[in-house]
């Protein structure tokens, strides 16, 4: 036992996983994204609800919307198989083209439209009750925790490779572990790396060790690649048989590496599938768009925001700021500026990120947060445009 165990440790090592888009889960989570982006694309405020189950040459579809009629099973069967070719699955188990493709897709419940909708004098209530949370640390440029950064940044590099033909004996499943080492809170290096990517018959586990090496080199910071003894690459010695063919994939069942690597706590739902009235997802996005404009403002190191919710009910029921004792200013006066910066219902949330667009498939894979904002209004909760306004609040 520590003798004072209200200080936060400071030498230790920390490690965050991965997936790729091609990881059973993640290709259910994109599906589901593209269902949301499809139905956005065709009327902003529809309701989205939906989860996708793949195993070999099979993908289920399930849920519930309220949207456009001209959005059919068909269609949907397509934007699935669409999803599928651009990940890139061609395998005898599992292919774009044979898959049979299952649509169980129905309208929402007149319950929970009732709860939520708005109505008269009633704002529109959040669609479940839940907790959320947001997190921006200063390991990384783009403030995230960073093993969960370069973890998605190893498997990302391997993915642009194996997309453009670069690699071309590589296949869709992969996934990354880093652990990283920490002296005074920082990280300073990996001490292991683990990569186990699928790949074709033909390469040996030697071949596609020096196939990976590059890529983690190129990723992490000049002087930080761990030991050549902590280097695991396809650690079992055959990694071909892979994605659905080799696992059944569910959406939502990787809300970690969706979100912090486990450096920060995660609420109780996943994202993917979900249209922006949700809190799970739309009340996160908010809760690191705060985290992140807090730690550029420059007014701590290191940031957590919780907010919960009740379903019907449009008001968040708290807002909680932790700075870790890293806070330059009040973290009581926090709670009390940043809801007055950004309307944290779930309404006020969506229009101040505009988040009624179709701009979710590309969010299922390499994590919600930590990219950089789009042109079209993706990971528009990645901005720190709050900085000036959070420093006038506050001054």
């Amino acid at each position: 036992m520590r003798e004072n165990p209200t200080v936060a440790r400071s030498d230790y090592l920390f490690t965050s996983e991965s997936v790729s888009e091609g990881h059973p889960d993640k290709v259910c989570d994109r599906i589901s994204d593209a269902v949301v982006d499809a139905y956005l694309a065709a009327q902003p405020d529809a309701r989205v609800a939906v989860e996708t189950l793949v195993t070999t040459n099979r993908i289920v579809l399930a849920g519930e919307v309220r949207g456009p009629d001209t959005i059919t099973p068909d269609h949907l069967e397509e934007i699935a198989r669409h999803a599928v070719k651009e990940i890139g699955y061609e395998q005898a188990g599992f292919h774009w083209k044979n898959a049979k493709v299952e649509v169980y897709v129905h309208a929402q419940s007149a319950d929970i439209a009732r709860g939520v909708d708005a109505a008269g004098n009633k704002d529109e209530g959040a669609g479940d009750q839940g907790i959320m949370f947001g997190y921006a640390c200063k390991e990384t440029p783009a403030l995230m925790p960073a093993p969960i950064y370069y973890a998605h940044h190893i498997l990302k590099a391997l993915a642009e490779a194996r997309h453009s033909g670069a690699q071309p004996g590589l296949e869709p499943d992969s996934k990354s572990q880093v652990t990283l080492r920490y002296v005074g809170g920082k990280p300073v290096a990996a001490t292991s790396v683990v990569v186990s990517t699928q790949h074709d018959a033909d390469l040996s586990t030697d071949q596609v060790r020096e196939i990976v090496r590059p890529y983690v080199l190129e990723v992490l910071p000049e002087g930080w690649m761990c030991p050549e003894e902590e280097f695991y690459v396809n650690p079992t010695g055959k990694f071909v048989i892979g994605g659905p063919d080799g696992d059944t994939g569910l959406t939502g069942r990787k809300i970690i590496v969706d979100t912090y690597g486990g450096a920060a706590p995660h609420g109780g739902g996943a994202f993917s599938g979900k249209d922006p009235t949700k809190v799970d997802r739309s009340a996160a996005y908010a809760c690191r768009y705060l985290a992140k404009n807090v730690v550029a403002a420059d007014l701590a190191d290191r940031c957590t925001i919780q907010v919960s919710y009740a379903i019907g009910v449009s008001k968040p029921l708290s807002v909680y700021v932790d700075c870790h004792g890293t806070a330059r200013v009040d973290e009581a006066k926090l709670e009390k500026i940043l809801p007055e910066l950004v309307n944290l219902s779930p309404r006020g949330i969506r229009e101040h990120l505009k988040l009624n667009r179709p701009i979710y498939a590309r969010t299922a894979a390499y994590g919600h947060f930590g990219r950089q904002p789009e042109p079209d209004g993706g990971f528009s909760w990645e901005k720190t445009d709050l900085v000036d306004e959070l420093k006038r609040a506050l001054a």
